[in-house]
């Protein structure tokens, strides 16, 4: 497989599984792996902080909807522009800046630094919306 279409679908198996198991993306990362939200001030180093970031947060979100946008890729990077809709429902999502029972609009542009067709740093930008 090219490198592009390997991060693409490095980038495909981390968005649509993510939520669902988090322990199966861990994989996905590079041993290095950074993830920076710099939205919420948060950075986080290791595979066991991700993934325990992802389950406290995933478990504080119900009605979960996204829309794809933009995805495209080089041989080093991968850019992933969507929306996503769901509600709050508890304080696992970290220095969130909207209330628990809230009804989200986010808009969130990941940009993916690869490597070998693994996922060495991920930075994701968030744009917060109170719907209602």
């Amino acid at each position: 497989m090219d490198p592009i279409a390997r991060n693409l679908a490095t980038v495909e198996a981390h968005i649509r599984d993510e939520a669902r198991d988090p322990a199966l993306v861990m994989g996905l990362y590079t041993d290095d792996i950074v993830l920076e939200m710099p939205t919420r001030g948060l950075r986080l180093t290791t595979r066991e902080a991700i993934e325990a970031n992802y389950r406290a947060m995933f478990a504080s979100m119900a009605d979960v909807e996204i829309t794809p946008g933009t995805r495209f890729a080089t041989a080093d990077h991968v850019v992933d522009d969507c929306t996503v809709r769901f509600r709050l429902t508890g304080a696992g999502v970290a220095n969130a800046p909207l209330p628990v029972g809230s009804l989200v609009e986010m808009r969130l542009l990941h940009l993916f630094a690869m490597r070998d067709g693994r996922i060495a740093c991920e930075t994701v930008y968030e744009g917060w919306r109170r719907i209602g």
